[in-house]
């Protein structure tokens, strides 16, 4: 590759998606100056990720859940938009569920002069490398693998793992173990009365707990924390909420975006996986214990309700595997 390159990045997801888009924007970012476009769901993770020099928000109609509504005027500036990036190539970086055509077609009308990405699809001359393969790995490994297909490497001493810039310090000393109840689709979240449950019991095994979560989760997290655990709810930025998963123990967490947070700032994770999605793909991508039945009726369903009465997969795990998982866990760091 000759010169540096100007590369724009392409993840239109939520926070944990771009999260995981990380380890390739290094790679790019390598050769040169990375422009991401995310969603704005995804855009306070954006802010935390080595490598980024510039950010366009934009939420994708055929990405985005609820899907915004189809505007030509919206479109035709999204264009103009990216015609102003002047990029030597787009990265297309896509779940194997979600196409890259449709944004593909648009940096062409940008006139993006290469546009690299995976599609089981035929893309006629949308795409300049196309990636046929779609290989059941770590969905931070299947980026990097498009970044890799364009001609980039990580940089020397870059091992490929998650990784934000170096966050703030945690407001309470540790140790303790921070439990994050809540999640962006209802399917991947444990009931709330087993995570009240696991915070008492892991506070009758000697651990402090710190109840985790958003501006719109603090009923969730004040019930979760009960009169054992802090309830941090709402009361963290996400920047700052890196800062306190860093000086935890371990996490506990469901698959969602603090789950792959957490692993990015190196502290391990008891993963309340339900199987609507596949582990071995959004698993997290860094020390952790995987729990939750990944044969469940539910697997490989992408249901955003649990279309199981009872939630098995997930409220058969106990308060004492949750207590079992965080012991094994202690004292390892990625």
């Amino acid at each position: 590759m000759n010169g540096p390159q100007r590369t724009l990045v392409a993840r239109l997801d939520s926070d944990g998606d771009v999260l995981l888009a990380g380890p390739a924007i290094r790679a790019a970012a390598a050769s040169g100056e990375v422009v991401l476009l995310c969603g704005h769901k995804g855009g306070q993770a954006a802010e935390l990720l080595p490598g980024v020099r510039r950010i366009i928000r934009w939420d994708c109609p055929w990405i985005a859940a609820p899907a915004p509504e189809v505007r030509a005027p919206d479109i035709e500036g999204l264009v103009a938009l990216l015609k102003g990036v002047r990029a030597d190539v787009a990265l297309i970086l896509t779940s194997f569920h979600q196409s890259p055509l449709p944004l593909a077609l648009l940096l062409r009308l940008a006139g993006v002069p290469r546009i690299v990405a995976r599609s089981v699809d035929y893309p006629g001359s949308l795409l300049d490398v196309r990636l046929r393969d779609d290989p059941d790995i770590p969905e931070a490994s299947r980026a990097l693998g498009v970044a890799r297909a364009a001609g980039f490497e990580l940089p020397p001493g870059d091992d490929g793992r998650l990784a934000v810039l170096p966050p703030p310090e945690s407001p309470f000393p540790p140790p303790y173990v921070v439990v994050h109840p809540g999640a962006s689709v209802p399917a991947r979240a444990w009931s709330p009365e087993r995570c009240r449950a696991a915070v008492e019991a892991l506070c009758e095994a000697g651990h402090r707990v710190v109840v985790t979560g958003g501006p719109a989760e603090t009923e969730l997290t004040a019930h979760v924390a009960g009169a054992h655990g802090l309830d941090l709810g709402g009361r963290t930025t996400f920047a700052e909420l890196s800062g306190v998963l860093a000086a935890a123990d371990a996490v506990v967490v469901g698959n969602t975006g603090p789950a792959h947070l957490a692993v990015a700032v190196g502290t391990p994770v008891v993963s309340l996986f339900a199987p609507v999605v596949p582990a071995a793909r959004w698993a997290p991508h860094g020390p952790h214990v995987l729990l939750g039945d990944q044969r469940a009726a539910c697997a490989g369903t992408r249901a955003r309700e649990c279309p199981v009465p009872g939630h098995p997969c997930l409220d058969r795990v106990t308060p004492g595997h949750v207590v079992a998982a965080v012991q094994q866990l202690v004292g390892v760091r990625a």
